[in-house]
């Protein structure tokens, strides 16, 4: 058997904890420079879903019905509460207040469903995985809001 001198131990330990050493960090290397390409072809969209929605087709039409639903609800409103007393009327006022909550709702659902499927589309177009309100961004992803207005004006 080899007889090794506390030198030469020495010296075959830091030659080893050299190699160890230098491999993770060309490990680390080679992972950085994955992450930095992964990165640059990121596969996150963003969307200014507040620009997409004011430019949605269907807006101008939700607003008009949404005044006269307000208008025919307060008329009604002014009609029925005149004969009622202070808590009958605040009653009132919630309930007409849930209808205007409803009907909005009502109206707003295939909107909001059409901008999902024209978010969709173009995520699909552009091979994104994941799309983001722009609103939580700090930094970084791919701006497809102008893509996704488009597609709107395009049904």
């Amino acid at each position: 058997m080899i007889k090794l001198e506390k030198k030469q131990i020495r010296i075959v330990s830091i030659l080893i904890a050299a190699i160890f050493i230098g491999s993770v960090v060309a490990l680390a290397l080679t992972q950085t420079g994955n992450i930095a390409s992964a990165a640059s072809s990121s596969s996150v969209g963003v969307v200014d879903m507040q620009q997409i929605s004011m430019a949605h087709p269907e807006v101008q039409n939700l607003q008009s019905q949404m005044e006269t639903t307000i208008n025919d609800i307060r008329k009604e409103f002014e009609e029925k509460s005149a004969g009622m007393n202070d808590q009958e009327k605040a009653d009132y006022y919630m309930q007409c207040q849930d209808r205007i909550r409803q009907k909005q709702e009502e109206l707003l659902a295939p909107i909001e469903q059409s901008i999902q499927t024209a978010i969709k589309a173009v995520a699909d177009k552009k091979g994104l995985a994941v799309v983001i309100n722009k609103a939580a961004v700090v930094y970084g992803g791919q701006d497809i809001t102008q893509d996704v207005i488009a597609q709107l004006g395009k049904k």
